[in-house]
């Protein structure tokens, strides 16, 4: 394999907790065939970043190790493989990077050209980084899974979240329900919400009212919250797990979310975001050096509602 040297980057040898994680020295590859290499100036933290390094996911991911950690990155274009048409060397983009390759936690990134795009000037690095999944997923869970359309009603757990939070940006006429905490009740009908519930609600009380529910809280099972579903109405689940990939392959409305990388959607959401609809909080920013101890901190301290931990990379 062709390598560009070595950089540094957050890392793990085997499945596990937050123990696992190293900031070590790895060997860059050289972009390949559709690839870009990126320097990260900024990555944003994704509660799926646990999940697939805990082992969630190791039917997708694969044993191959030592692994990168994370997927939301911005940063400079440095190199492009063959076949690169849409970005040149210097180029300011915004990305997600593989599931199985992951790595955005580091100063070295390899990125397929189709999951970029090109970084609005009016969003700094650490803004534009909270968007790639969180947005992406909002969108097509809403458009692609769900045909939500204008009119219609919609169920968002976890609104204050940042898929929450992008779903209701992205929610284009429809009218928006959602659980939040009870503190946070008028942040949420500031951002829109119609209708705001605690996380301890009764689903039988919101009985036959949604023509979709956006599952991103992992607090609503669907034996529950489908009664809120009118009748032909989708549940959409963006927490993926074997188990909820076997419930969606029975008939219903049930389904889960799979994000896949589009370059169209991922420049829908980061132009929302430059006009000012959308935005998601940042709580806090750390340097790569110390970035484990937050990303412990945050796995093993988690807060629902919080904004986003983003790694600034110089």
């Amino acid at each position: 394999m062709t390598t560009t040297g070595p950089a540094k980057r957050i890392q793990y040898h085997e499945y596990g907790g937050p123990e696992v994680m190293r900031l070590e020295e790895f060997d860059v590859p050289a972009p390949d065939k559709g690839e870009v290499l990126v320097r990260v100036r900024a990555a944003a933290l994704n509660p799926m970043d646990a999940g697939i390094r805990r082992g969630a996911l190791k039917a997708m991911t694969g044993k191959s190790f030592p692994r990168g950690l994370g997927h939301d990155l911005v940063g400079v274009v440095e190199a492009v493989g063959t076949g690169v048409t849409r970005f040149r060397v210097g180029d300011e983009v915004v990305g997600c990077a593989g599931m199985k390759t992951s790595g955005a936690y580091g100063e070295l990134a390899i990125l397929e050209e189709k999951a970029c795009a090109l970084k609005p000037a009016g969003l700094s690095f650490e803004e534009a980084a909270t968007l790639p999944v969180p947005a992406g997923t909002a969108l097509q869970a809403l458009i692609g899974n769900s045909h939500l359309n204008a009119g219609q009603s919609v169920f968002v757990t976890g609104c204050l979240g940042a898929v929450g939070r992008s779903a209701i940006a992205l929610a284009h006429g429809a009218r928006v329900a959602g659980s939040a905490r009870e503190s946070a009740a008028d942040d949420a009908r500031a951002i829109g919400v119609e209708t705001v519930v605690g996380f301890d609600f009764d689903p039988k009380d919101l009985a036959g009212r949604f023509d979709v529910i956006l599952e991103s809280s992992g607090k609503l099972d669907y034996s529950e919250g489908k009664v809120m579903l009118k009748k032909g109405g989708t549940f959409v689940d963006i927490l993926p797990s074997p188990a909820k990939f076997a419930r969606a392959a029975l008939p219903g409305g049930y389904k889960v979310q799979v994000t896949k990388n589009d370059p169209d959607d991922l420049a829908e959401v980061l132009d929302l975001a430059a006009q000012g609809k959308l935005q998601i909080p940042i709580e806090q920013t750390v340097p790569l050096d110390e970035a484990i101890a937050a990303l412990t901190e945050w796995e093993t301290h988690p807060e629902s509602g919080r904004g986003k931990l983003v790694i600034t990379i110089d």
